[in-house]
């Protein structure tokens, strides 16, 4: 790299400029994320609706009318998520303050058993250290920024009809606008069939795991099944920590709820579907290839949750699963897929 002078720029300088450029770029994305976050969403949905898109255009099914059979399923799908997710949220919202209480009440407990092992501590140095209302608290802040997503669910679903629209007519509009159509459409397809496999596949197996978490707790009789079916769903697109993040606020609620013996079974409830799930079935289906090493895992779940909040936490690993997909395609960046991997 070179200015107008002929001047040099050393490795360093470059990586120093692409760094800086980055942290523009990110700073800006914070700025706007109230337009970014549904947008994001909006493309995930369209992704993962292009297999049954194609599929039904393939099977002689008019565009626009594939197209209005999967809008009118997204509408149905996100009436019954803010219809009965919301009000959910809202209860345990108005009932947060109770759970706090009776979780102190639980950790309080904890004292003559830490003084029969000659550890005398207080009652405020206790809390002070180990509230697991606060938890309850950090899960309630959560669910009203998710419940705050649902309201933009409406946006999200009228962005996806226009990009699925759009993919429609991409592929005629890129044999008209590059003069090597063919070559470029070949890699675009290579990138877009990998993000669809990992985005279906992963997006299913969350599904079922939202599934069997909330009818085994509807079995145990635990507060708000659906609620933390869906949390759970949400944290399965996090590798290694989703799972255990989704299965702290419902074993705290059975254990104010219902006991220590049923928050037991919550909690191995919670440990067989994610084996299962996690394990058994998602790597069958996924194939090696598509996973993120643990560092760069916590590393977005750090970088995309302070930008996005929530949202990014959700948003971290499939955002930067497709930058490491889209980086594979490149021989000059391949390698910094390989580091990324695991």
């Amino acid at each position: 790299m070179s200015d107008s002078n002929g001047t040099v720029f050393s490795p360093g300088f470059k990586w120093l400029l692409g760094l800086a450029a980055l942290m523009i770029i990110m700073g800006g994305l914070k700025i706007a994320e109230a337009i970014v976050v549904p947008m994001l969403l909006a493309m995930f949905i369209a992704i993962i609706s292009a297999p049954p898109l194609a599929w039904m255009t393939s099977h002689r099914v008019p565009s626009w009318l594939a197209i209005l059979i999967l809008v009118f399923v997204l509408m149905i799908f996100s009436w019954v998520l803010v219809l009965f997710v919301g009000s959910a949220i809202d209860t345990f919202t108005l009932r947060l303050p109770t759970y706090q209480a009776r979780l102190q009440d639980e950790a309080v407990k904890l004292l003559p058993f830490l003084e029969r092992l000659g550890l005398p501590v207080t009652r405020d140095q206790l809390l002070n250290h180990f509230n697991p209302g606060s938890v309850m608290r950090l899960a309630g802040n959560a669910l009203t920024n998710l419940g705050g997503l649902l309201t933009d669910l409406m946006l999200i679903v009228f962005v996806v009809i226009f990009l699925l629209l759009e993919a429609t007519l991409l592929s005629d509009k890129l044999h008209k606008a590059l003069p090597n159509a063919e070559h470029s459409m070949e890699q675009a397809g290579d990138f877009v069939r990998k993000v669809n496999k990992y985005l279906v596949i992963k997006t299913t197996v969350s599904l079922a795991t939202g599934f069997l978490i909330t009818i085994w707790l509807w079995i145990l009789g635990v507060d708000f099944a659906p609620l933390w079916g869906l949390v759970a769903a949400l944290m399965n697109f996090i590798p290694n920590v989703g799972s255990i993040i989704a299965a702290i606020p419902a074993v705290l609620l059975s254990i104010v709820q219902l006991g220590l013996p049923d928050a037991a079974l919550v909690a191995a409830g919670y440990i067989a579907v994610n084996v299962l799930m996690g394990n058994v079935l998602e790597p069958r289906y996924m194939g090696t290839g598509l996973g993120l090493s643990p560092l760069v895992v916590f590393l977005s779940l750090m970088i995309w949750g302070w930008m996005f909040g929530p949202a990014g936490m959700f948003l971290s690993i499939p955002l930067t699963m497709i930058a490491k997909i889209a980086l594979e395609q490149n021989p000059s960046t391949r390698w910094i897929a390989i580091m990324l991997g695991n």
